[in-house]
């Protein structure tokens, strides 16, 4: 990780780093948290570790404190920012990770006490991001959540210069800058989120297509490494990109299988995680909505965890899908990593989730019985239907293709085309005249 230092007169934002090179000395940090009486301090800095490495930055060292809530002016208590001095001397780290999203004014005694780079939990994951963002899209994300993070904190930045105005604060070179910068700043918000507006725009006009087809859509929703992506090349053998760390996956991917001759779409999104930063659900509210116009959300989650870690993790995603207006869209509980569970765990997590199907997209175990389910959920959208389509017709047959609908046979005949196929419901008036109704089928079942 590498946070730019601030240059002239831009705002300090986190740029796209390349990854360490093999063998390369990470950054060192040192992990500093305030929680309360009875929390299991292993399992919270667990966590932030965890985001550290993904960053690139090593932990070397941790200091807890105990207590309701931190202090307003410098996070830890006076004895115990004593306590942090020296212990963050001896580690050798060259910055400090705070599991709290600081105010200016915490981040800034911190960064005066210890003479080191502060780097608060909101900070951290927002520094990720940017190293995995890669689309156009994703990259306007980042940005625009970075400038909203950073907007408040502008005038510590400037505060140095302040000290040469001859007013309380309110002129002088330093305060006209800082004036300057946050006028930038918001006209490039402005900019970024009519860009994302435009691209938003784009992405309906694509989403009204499918609509058309009458493609079911279904969304993959949970916890950052669940093993969302793993799952969606198990199921439509695409090719994402997989790897075991945090928020693998930020722009949303697209793919499609079928079942039984029927189409259906899946997505992928952005991996949840506990406390996610306002502005990350805000800038990534796009990429987000994805979930809002499914069909269907499959919501994954790590079946290897603890009781303790499982209920914490569905939480987190049920209050962001939550956040973002999700309450319509129908939810089907998935867990994944079966093939990290022994039977006896997996007969508890029977009966702690019933109706939730267990899977192991490593493995391909419980991928049949999830296909099963998922063609259940849209069996009655579509129904099995002969038709033949006279030749000086040939635009239907055209119309036909243009609404994706799955065709399992297709016969050129002397009077026509004959076609077999599974046409959404909403269309039957419109291919009526040439329906072969006594050939007409019962309506389309769920895949066997």
């Amino acid at each position: 990780m590498r946070i730019l230092p601030f240059e002239g007169h831009n705002l300090c934002v986190t740029l796209r780093q390349p990854d360490p090179a093999p063998g390369a000395e990470p950054e060192r940090g040192f992990v500093v948290a305030v929680l309360a009486q009875g929390v299991d301090a292993d399992r919270e800095l667990d966590e932030l570790r965890e985001l550290a490495r993904t960053a690139g930055v090593e932990p070397v060292g941790d200091l807890v404190q105990r207590a309701a809530r931190p202090q307003p002016r410098t996070y830890v208590g006076k004895g115990k920012l004593v306590e942090l001095k020296e212990a963050f001397g001896r580690s050798g780290a060259e910055s400090l990770l705070v599991d709290d999203e600081l105010s200016p004014v915490q981040q800034r005694e911190l960064e005066n006490a210890l003479q080191a780079r502060v780097i608060d939990r909101t900070q951290l994951i927002l520094d990720i991001f940017a190293q995995h963002a890669v689309t156009a899209e994703g990259k306007l994300q980042v940005e625009l959540a970075q400038l909203e993070y950073n907007l408040p904190r502008m005038r510590g930045l400037w505060q140095h210069l302040e000290r040469l105005g001859g007013g309380l604060g309110t002129r002088g070179p330093g305060e006209s800058q800082l004036e300057t910068d946050r006028r930038l700043a918001r006209r490039r918000i402005s900019v970024l989120r009519a860009r994302l507006r435009g691209l938003e725009r784009q992405r309906a006009t694509r989403r009204k297509s499918r609509r058309r087809s009458e493609t079911p859509v279904i969304a993959l929703a949970g916890y950052t490494n669940a093993g969302k992506s793993t799952l969606l090349n198990a199921l439509t053998g695409a090719d994402v990109s997989v790897r075991d760390r945090l928020f693998e996956t930020l722009d949303p991917t697209t793919r499609g299988f079928e079942v039984d001759g029927r189409k259906y779409l899946l997505t992928d999104t952005v991996g949840f995680i506990r406390r996610l930063p306002h502005q990350l659900v805000e800038g990534f509210a796009a990429t987000l909505e994805e979930t809002l116009v499914a069909d269907l959300v499959l919501h994954v989650v790590d079946g290897s965890a603890s009781d303790v870690e499982l209920d914490e993790m569905r939480a987190a995603v049920e209050d962001v899908l939550a956040e973002i207006g999700v309450t319509d869209v129908p939810v089907e509980l998935v867990l994944n990593k079966l093939d990290l569970v022994d039977p006896l765990r997996r007969r508890r997590l029977a009966n702690r989730y019933p109706g939730a199907l267990q899977v192991s997209a490593a493995s391909g175990e419980g991928l049949d019985e999830l296909r099963e389910r998922i063609a259940s959920k849209f069996g009655e959208r579509f129904e099995s239907v002969r038709m033949l389509l006279p030749y000086d017709e040939g635009g239907r047959l055209a119309e036909l293709y243009a609404l994706g609908a799955p065709i399992q046979e297709r016969i050129d005949q002397a009077d026509g085309v004959f076609v077999r196929a599974h046409l959404p419901r909403r269309e039957l008036p419109r291919f009526a005249p040439y329906l072969l109704a006594e050939a007409r089928e019962e309506p389309a079942r769920s895949a066997k």
